[in-house]
């Protein structure tokens, strides 16, 4: 059995918070855009907050990563 804290580390992937703060690690526009959108319009996404159920995290900065990946594999 995984415990929660087993649970957000595979769901969140190989990004982390602060690798946003290079802009090396960041994908083009037109890929963020992309997967943005998929995001807005999956059920698994928070409206108000913009936070992704599955890892919790911001999917409008997420997005912006290359080692980031959605956590049910839609992009």
């Amino acid at each position: 059995m995984t415990t929660a804290w087993e649970e957000y580390k595979k769901n969140l992937g190989d990004s982390r918070p602060w690798h946003l703060l290079n802009k090396d690690n960041y994908v083009e526009d037109s890929v963020q855009l992309n997967r943005y959108s998929i995001c807005l319009e999956c059920p698994e996404l928070i409206n108000t907050t913009k936070q992704c159920k599955k890892c919790g995290c911001f999917m409008n900065q997420k997005t912006k990563l290359k080692m980031a990946s959605c956590p049910i594999g839609k992009w």
